[in-house]
């Protein structure tokens, strides 16, 4: 019996407000039927500060810092806390049915992770999976992960940090308290596939092997494709109504 075949996206670079609503736009065309399951890659063009639904700016960003140094502020409809991000980190949307996970939402982040987690393990590197929905090593965020749940459809999205600017991170990121000793800064937390190697992995291979990964934790055929004039008018909505506004990227 052949395997079932979900969608590989790859938009490449992405400006930030578009970057958020992709994922959404992605989301919404699942749960209409429109598109399959969907395992969708980008990277954010410009430096950003990604704020989870439920967090206060003024807590967790230095706006002024942002300000200085052109760094865009966005805020998902996904949970979590706020992150930077910028181009050299991979971020993946993987938007599938909920009956396709567990019920539980630790072991649904653990199936999805320890995939994510293998391909990591490929380079080399001990990655392992933390419940709530982290991966680590070492006891470093080398991923950090979020969920969006809706009518029957789950988007998982996250960070790979294969690359990234640690000094703009610490300058535009808040220590929030943390229950861990000799944190200090915000990327005492965190680790790069760049340090553990001691240079950055092709992005292209890090994909190759992120996709590999899910392929085979599913059972499915991946099979690249381009998002849909639904998709891509969704976004355009989404940007105007939300992640181009001032209104909602700072609303709490």
């Amino acid at each position: 019996m052949p395997s079932p075949v979900w969608r590989l996206v790859d938009s490449g670079l992405v400006p930030t407000a578009e970057s958020a609503a992709l994922d959404e736009a992605i989301l919404e065309a699942h749960i209409s039927g429109e598109v399959p399951n969907t395992l969708h890659f980008y990277r954010r063009a410009a430096p950003t500060v990604s704020i989870g639904y439920f967090q206060k700016v003024g807590e967790s960003v230095d706006l002024p810092e942002c300000e200085r140094r052109g760094v865009a502020i966005v805020r998902r409809k996904s949970g979590g806390s706020s992150i930077y991000t910028d181009s050299g980190q991979l971020i993946y949307g993987l938007v599938l049915r909920d009956k396709e996970l567990p019920a539980d939402r630790t072991d649904s982040f653990c199936v999805i992770c320890s995939a994510l987690a293998e391909a990591i393990r490929g380079f080399g590197i001990d990655a392992r999976f933390r419940p709530l929905n982290d991966i680590e090593v070492g006891g470093r965020k080398i991923s950090g992960n979020a969920q969006l749940r809706r009518k029957g459809s789950v988007l998982q999205h996250g960070t790979v940090i294969v690359d990234t600017d640690l000094e703009a991170m610490d300058a535009v990121l808040k220590v929030v308290r943390s229950s861990r000793e000799g944190v200090v800064k915000p990327s005492d937390r965190v680790v790069t596939m760049s340090s553990l190697l001691g240079s950055a992995p092709d992005m292209d291979e890090v994909k190759g092997r992120i996709a590999d990964a899910v392929a085979a934790k599913f059972k499915v055929r991946l099979d690249g494709k381009r998002l849909s004039a639904l998709e891509k008018d969704s976004a355009s909505r989404l940007v105007e109504e939300y992640y181009g506004k001032n209104e909602w990227n700072r609303r709490f």
